[in-house]
Parts: C-alpha cells; sequence; structure tokens
C-alpha cells in the first residue's frame, strides 16, 4: 500500500506554506507523475480547564475565512521542542494562564491526504492565571472563560468551526464523563 517516491522536489518554501511535489511509483506499478503535499509543523491544542472547571476559550480573526473564530488555545511546535512543551508555553502566551497537569488525548491529522503533519490534543488542568498575554506582534487573541455546559452549547450551535478544535473538545469531553448524547 505504501508508494515509493522517485523524485522529490519543492515548489514553495516560506514560513507557513511549504509544498512538495513528488512523482511516485504506487505498489500496482503505476507512476503518479505528480503528487502535491503541503508540510506544516506539528501543531498543539488543548481544552482547558481553570481550578474552578472553567473552560479557557480564545477568540481570533482568521483571514483564510476572513471571520473571528472561537477556538481552543493551542498553535506549532516550535523546532526542537516537545508537544508537552508547546502547548505549556502556548497557553501561558496567549491566555496568561499555567495549568497544574497536561494530559495526553491523542493525534489527529487535518488531511492526511496533503498534508504532512499532526495536532497533539491535551487536557489541561487547574489553570491559573499567572500574567498578561504575551503575543506575537501579529497576534490579536481575546480570552474568554466559558462552563462546559456553555462550550458545549457553542459546539450544538456551530459555533466553534475549526474542525481541530471541536475534536479536541469531543476527547476531553469524553475524558471528563462530559459527553452525552
Amino acid at each position: 500500500m505504501i508508494w515509493k517516491v522517485l523524485d522529490s522536489e519543492y515548489l514553495f518554501n516560506v514560513p507557513w506554506l511549504t509544498i512538495r511535489k513528488e512523482k511516485c511509483e504506487l505498489p500496482n506499478g503505476r507512476i503518479m507523475p505528480a503528487y502535491y503535499t503541503l508540510e506544516y509543523p506539528t501543531w498543539v491544542s488543548a481544552f482547558a480547564l481553570t481550578k474552578d472547571n472553567k473552560v479557557v476559550i480564545v477568540k481570533q480573526y482568521r483571514h483564510g475565512l476572513e471571520v473571528i473564530s472561537t477556538e481552543l488555545p493551542g498553535g506549532v511546535v516550535d523546532k526542537g521542542e516537545s508537544p508537552e512543551f508547546a502547548i505549556k508555553r502556548e497557553l501561558k502566551e496567549e491566555t496568561g494562564y499555567t495549568f497544574e497537569s497536561y494530559e495526553y488525548l491523542g493525534r489527529i491529522s487535518a488531511n492526511p491526504a496533503t498534508t504532512n503533519n499532526y495536532m497533539q490534543m491535551y487536557l489541561a488542568r487547574g489553570g491559573e492565571k499567572v500574567s498578561e498575554q504575551s503575543l506575537d506582534e501579529t497576534e490579536d487573541v481575546e480570552v474568554l472563560i466559558y462552563d462546559i455546559k456553555e462550550v458545549k452549547q457553542l459546539l450544538r450551535e456551530n459555533k466553534i468551526v475549526q474542525a481541530l478544535h471541536v475534536t479536541c473538545i469531543l476527547y476531553a469531553l469524553e475524558r471528563l464523563g462530559e459527553l452525552t448524547y
């Protein structure tokens, strides 16, 4: 089932967009002359609970859809970082919160047919605001605090559209025994 790569070249390689073109031989011997893959670093996100069991959510503008998006805190795993270190860093930078524990929920892919990365999902517990946000100059992130019931309602009303974050929320709710049908 695995394809053999006969030739590989980068067509575009800048921060946030890397495109690889490969010529591949399929197991049946056929040649795929051009297959394109989008390369991204590993991503992390967390369903983050404060000490009083409230959910830390962020809102920010997303230019692809040209919308203000309600999401989970998270971001990119920088070179040399572990995913757990990255989610701790991202949570503090985006929200100003640190957490007592981080439980790994698993990994998912946005589209394994065309992208080469995973998003690592976490359940963070025992959060406490310890500082102001430390955002990059291109970030504008609003921090919101919801109870679990309100987050479930946001899902029901399709107010969280980032599919990877919805998946992380569902994994966390299941782990917490809060996923009801």
